[in-house]
């Protein structure tokens, strides 16, 4: 159990001295004194597996791999898959984002980033990593069917754990929008998470297949999605999402939108 800050164990990884010392800095500020250093992805691996941290922080450009290898690298490894990962990076092009976003990063820093943006992002690392958290809304969670839609395994695994955070265990899992309309056809649930964008059949066209031809038309969905383009989202809440979250995403804030939703429904 993670109650605080100071309860984490950080591992900063950085090539650059004075960058690793900014982040230990701002590390300490916070109260986040267990914090150990490498400057390379192999030997920042290899110092996870000698002592497995909480939380590995890591820019996206690496001597000799990238931010985005080091996650998938890390989310593939049995011993390291359940490790909170932030990247900081100064990196706006979507293109070379999406795959941490995919791959499960409890936040993506900017770079130079604020206090109050290390405050938010280490606050979502402690949802992540604590089981239990109560949902502040009457649900029989032992009954509560789920159905999470997404053509990432890493995207799938990061949220199936934050569902089992809430107490949310009996989930079934779809690779594509094609894929949870035949799950959906067949099962019962009480709720659905799904990406926009998946291959054979996207978000939007799972949603309004939902909507407009399941026998389930009135269960709550909502999309977990990297999307952004406003008009594309704007269109996904017409078609009658309950609720849009991104990645990657506060745990907390999908508590709201799952307690929102559930609500409305019942």
């Amino acid at each position: 159990m993670y109650a605080s800050f100071q309860d984490l164990d950080v591992l900063v990884v950085e090539p650059s001295a004075v960058q690793a010392r900014i982040v230990r800095d701002a590390l300490a500020k916070l109260g986040v004194t267990r914090v150990q250093t490498a400057d390379s992805g192999a030997s920042a691996l290899s110092a996870m597996h000698a002592a497995t941290p909480a939380l590995t922080i890591s820019p996206m450009y690496l001597p000799d791999m990238s931010g985005v290898d080091m996650l998938q690298t890390m989310r593939a490894d049995e011993t390291l898959s359940g490790v909170a990962f932030i990247l900081i990076s100064s990196e706006l092009r979507e293109e070379v984002l999406d795959p941490i976003r995919q791959s499960g990063a409890s936040a993506i820093l900017p770079k130079p980033f604020t206090e109050a943006d290390l405050v938010t992002a280490l606050r979502s690392t402690l949802d992540y990593l604590n089981p239990r958290q109560q949902l502040d809304v009457v649900v029989d969670l032992e009954r509560l069917r789920v159905l999470l839609v997404d053509d990432s395994p890493n995207a799938r695994k990061f949220m199936m754990r934050v569902l089992n955070n809430l107490g949310i265990e009996n989930i079934v899992e779809a690779n594509n929008g094609r894929e949870g309309a035949e799950v959906l056809g067949s099962s019962m649930f009480d709720l659905v998470f799904t990406d926009y964008n998946m291959p054979e059949m996207d978000g939007l066209a799972f949603v309004k297949h939902i909507r407009e031809q399941s026998w389930q038309a009135t269960v709550p969905v909502i999309m977990v999605t990297s999307e952004t383009n406003e008009a594309r989202l704007e269109e996904v809440r017409q078609a009658g999402v309950s609720g849009i979250c991104d990645k990657p995403f506060e745990p907390v804030v999908v508590k709201r939108v799952i307690e929102a939703a559930l609500s409305a429904s019942g």
